[in-house]
């Protein structure tokens, strides 16, 4: 199922703007599909502005209060178009995992902090992936930080690599579509990370291939 939140004016290196679908019409589409499917996992992407994301949030839990979201706060697009600035650790009490990369991560904390002890930090409040692409010393190298305090590590494969539009929006797609398919976390990351890894490694441009 599929609510639309912004329909984006873009191609794959060049973003003009989103026309943000207004607040009231995404309740709309969700007040259609909540009440006539059991909804367990829901992932959110791209949305306007944090007061929005709460009543999304609001609506999702009034239908099924243990729906488990994952939420990937989008800051900016890969071509250069910024989103938002900040947004408040509040909110992440309402999740079950975001999967921020080191930019974006750094929109919950400090950017005086170092990126793990932000993870660490925002665990506190739901489950972290923490996408690390960006990483100028340990590329590909991906870090969950687990509510209870555990910290584990994902690598990359071996492998050439190639920059692609929505990396970040294929990985935790694919996260949300293993979690609802029963499998654990864990291994709900792995997959994750092997489809997104296979998609960069797919070709040159910056479109992926999916298979």
């Amino acid at each position: 199922m599929g609510v639309i939140t912004a329909n984006t004016i873009q191609t794959e290196d060049t973003f003009l703007k989103p026309n943000w679908i207004k607040e009231e019409e995404i309740l709309e589409q969700l007040n259609t599909i909540l009440p006539k499917y059991k909804i367990e996992f829901c992932k959110i992407g791209l949305i306007e502005s944090e007061s929005v994301l709460k009543s999304v949030i609001k609506t999702l839990k009034s239908h099924h209060p243990e729906i488990k979201i994952i939420w990937d706060p989008i800051i900016s697009a890969s071509s250069g178009f910024d989103f938002h600035q900040s947004f408040s650790k509040e909110i992440l009490k309402e999740l079950f995992l975001i999967t921020p990369n080191l930019n974006e991560i750094e929109a919950f904390g400090s950017q005086k902090k170092e990126v793990k002890e932000i993870g660490l930090e925002l665990s506190s409040l739901c489950h972290v992936y923490l996408k690390g692409g960006h990483s100028k010393e340990n590329k590909g190298k991906d870090y969950l930080f687990i509510k209870e305090g555990k910290l584990y590590p994902f690598n990359s494969k071996k492998g050439t690599y190639f920059p692609k539009h929505g990396s970040g929006c294929i990985f935790s797609s694919a996260l949300t579509a293993s979690l609802a398919k029963n499998k654990s976390l864990i291994k709900s990351c792995l997959i994750a990370k092997d489809y997104v890894s296979k998609a960069l490694k797919s070709n040159k441009s910056l479109l992926a291939y999916h298979s």
